[in-house]
């Protein structure tokens, strides 16, 4: 799961680039929602601990 967020981490940080510089007005509102939301995800995957299987 720590893999999963953190690959969506680096897609919302993507878009942040893209939306926080006001390309798009839209693109600016999930870029927010998209790194809000996967910053949660990595600190409960943090703090989870949990390991994938191999």
């Amino acid at each position: 799961m720590l893999q999963w967020a953190l690959t969506f981490f680096i897609i919302a940080i993507i878009a942040a680039v893209l939306g926080f510089s006001q390309v798009a007005g839209t693109a600016t509102w999930i870029a927010q929602v998209l790194f809000v939301v996967f910053l949660i995800l990595a600190i409960i995957s943090l703090i989870s601990g949990r390991r994938p299987a191999v």
